[in-house]
């Protein structure tokens, strides 16, 4: 698998002298957030995780690679195209052989770290159960890919136009535990409680990283969800971003948008209905994930190997 793995040479070197490495997703950049917020975001996202002391690795698929670490001018071509695909499990291959221009979800990052030897990956919020998932079967291969791929990965939660209840059931299923930063609740990404409690709260990254190491150690597959509220200044009120939510989804149900399309479509609406207060919610919470994401990434590097 190594022959389709492209490091670049920040990552390069932090490898070869054992530095802590955290991936980041580049769906984010490319399906979340409109330019030029998208590429300023995510250098900043990386910078934030350089100076708490570990290695940013923006993980997209590019020229026929799987790029572990971007450059300036990748992002920039990630922020700008139109025609990045939005790649997850099923997708991977076929836009790796077609040498696609592919921006990467928390499933397939999750792969891609993996085969890339780092245990972190931040993200903003998960993929999860949609609502009527009862008929429409539409489950987020997210989940999935936290039940079988050794990655931990800190969000903010899932988002509110998912169905939390039954994302949380899923997971439980599939063994895989959720984690909680300074409080038991499970967040729903812009507010800070979904009305769900997290399966443990674990608050300091040694403590987290004592966790994850036991469960591999164990040989128990699959990854970890630390879940960490956006801060608190910036979080949305509950009521509010119900509200807009239920309009949206009403309005997607009415447009007829389905698959890969909702999601991006109900954060556009959100943003719009918001009137741009979603968006600098979703900025904050991702700079502080990430924040977390490489105390954690240190915590599990300092552990006796």
């Amino acid at each position: 698998m190594h022959q389709y793995l492209l490091f670049s040479p920040e990552v390069a070197h932090a490898r070869s002298t054992g530095q802590p490495i955290v991936a980041l997703e580049s769906t984010i950049i490319s399906h979340g957030m409109p330019y030029p917020q998208n590429v300023r975001t995510a250098r900043e996202v990386e910078q934030i995780i350089r100076d708490a002391g570990a290695v940013p690795a923006t993980i997209a698929i590019i020229g026929g690679k799987i790029c572990i670490g971007l450059s300036d001018e990748q992002l920039e071509q990630l922020g700008t195209a139109s025609d990045a695909v939005k790649v997850s499990r099923r997708d991977l291959a076929y836009v790796l052989a077609q040498g696609r221009l592919g921006a990467t979800t928390v499933a397939a990052t999750m792969i891609c770290a993996q085969m890339a030897g780092i245990s972190v990956f931040v993200t903003g919020g998960i993929g999860g159960v949609h609502r009527g998932a009862e008929t429409s079967f539409d489950i987020s291969a997210d989940l999935q890919e936290l039940a079988q791929t050794n990655v931990a990965v800190v969000c903010a939660g899932v988002k509110s136009i998912l169905d939390i209840g039954l994302t949380l059931e899923y997971l439980e299923t599939h063994g895989v535990p959720v984690v909680s930063v300074d409080q038991p609740g499970f967040p729903a990404f812009f507010t800070r409680e979904s009305g769900y409690q997290s399966d443990f709260q674990l608050d300091t990254p040694q403590e987290q990283a004592r966790f994850i190491r036991t469960k591999w150690d164990l040989g128990l597959r699959g990854g970890v969800v630390v879940s960490n509220p956006v801060p608190a200044e910036s979080a949305m009120p509950k009521e509010e971003i119900d509200r807009i939510t239920e309009q949206a989804l009403r309005e997607a149900d009415q447009q007829g948008v389905t698959g890969k399309a909702v999601t991006p479509f109900l954060l556009a609406r959100i943003k719009d209905l918001t009137g741009g207060r979603s968006l600098a919610t979703n900025i904050a919470l991702v700079k502080h994930n990430a924040l977390v994401g490489a105390r954690l990434a240190a915590a599990l590097h300092a552990l006796p190997q």
